[in-house]
């Protein structure tokens, strides 16, 4: 355990943005599940709702260096193949 203010202080703050970031990426993994149940039923127009919804909390998480830029890209363009690929 720190003994010195300032590392207490730290040990505060990465809980705090630890929780934080996990509570994100948990939300984008339950999103992302919408969109696979979605294409895998073969609901285009629920597919289509659910990716618009998980494209945006990607973007967010991105946006707060949650996820690397090039990640949130890859993740909504699997999505959106996935999502084209319905009949």
């Amino acid at each position: 355990m720190a003994n010195i203010k300032s590392a207490k202080k730290r040990i505060l703050v990465t809980k705090k943005r630890e929780d934080r970031n996990k509570a994100a990426k948990s939300k984008v993994k339950t999103l992302v599940k919408k969109v696979e149940a979605a294409a895998k039923a073969g609901d285009k127009a629920a597919a289509a709702e659910a990716l618009k919804v998980a494209t945006s909390a990607i973007d967010k998480a991105a946006s707060k260096g949650i996820y690397h830029k090039n990640t949130a890209s890859r993740k909504i363009s699997r999505l959106n193949l996935l999502v084209n690929k319905i009949a």
